[in-house]
């Protein structure tokens, strides 16, 4: 069984656009509640009933497809603002940051690199790296191999994309955490399937 987690794309747009017409359709409290004295009173809710098949509404990808989609991209106005909102709320985050710690300065701009640095660390701390001294290393082989694999997958989609430093850094990053696999791998079917002792993570 897939220990990977199970997700599912949600569209706010349509939520709150649903919500909006829940509001204007819900019904008005009824005048007698005012008018009735302060003692008890019976009040019957009818059960909601679901919607009928054929009134239930069917989102486009749904029926394009035949079967669950994702919900329809934001338009480019959409993406445009969503990142001029996003680069003020980062900006002004800095800001705050640096006016409580004068001595630091800008944050350097995320590069490819990074994302690549990224994964290589979280797949050698699941292959047990970094564990402190005395301490026995956690080893996530299930998650290292899943992080593997993401790199392959970045590697492939980014092919004939990425100048020649930053396939270099890919390269041999992916190079590095596959062979750190499959020595990891092959000391655990030595010992019976038992944590071994991490293999070194390399020098970057």
């Amino acid at each position: 069984m897939s220990d990977t987690p199970k997700f599912e794309v949600i569209d706010r747009r349509r939520m709150k656009a649903e919500e909006e017409q829940e509001t204007r359709t819900a019904p008005a409290a009824e005048p007698e509640a005012a008018e009735t004295g302060g003692g008890p009173r019976l009040v019957v809710t009818e059960p909601r009933h679901a919607p009928e098949p054929e009134q239930q509404e069917v989102p486009e990808a749904v029926a394009a497809e035949g079967e669950p989609g994702m919900p329809p991209a934001p338009t480019a106005k959409e993406s445009r603002e969503q990142k001029a909102a996003y680069d003020a709320s980062a900006q002004r985050l800095e800001d705050l940051v640096r006016a409580q710690n004068p001595a630091v300065g800008p944050q350097p701009k995320v590069a490819f690199e990074n994302l690549v640095q990224q994964f290589y660390v979280s797949a050698m701390i699941q292959m047990g790296a970094g564990a402190q001294e005395g301490q026995r290393p956690r080893v996530d082989i299930l998650g290292a191999r899943t992080t593997i694999d993401l790199l392959g997958v970045l590697a492939e989609k980014t092919r004939g994309n990425l100048t020649e430093a930053e396939d270099n850094i890919l390269q041999s990053v992916l190079f590095e955490v596959r062979m750190a696999f499959l020595e990891l791998t092959s000391m655990i079917s030595l010992q019976g399937m038992q944590p071994p002792q991490p293999p070194p993570p390399g020098k970057r």
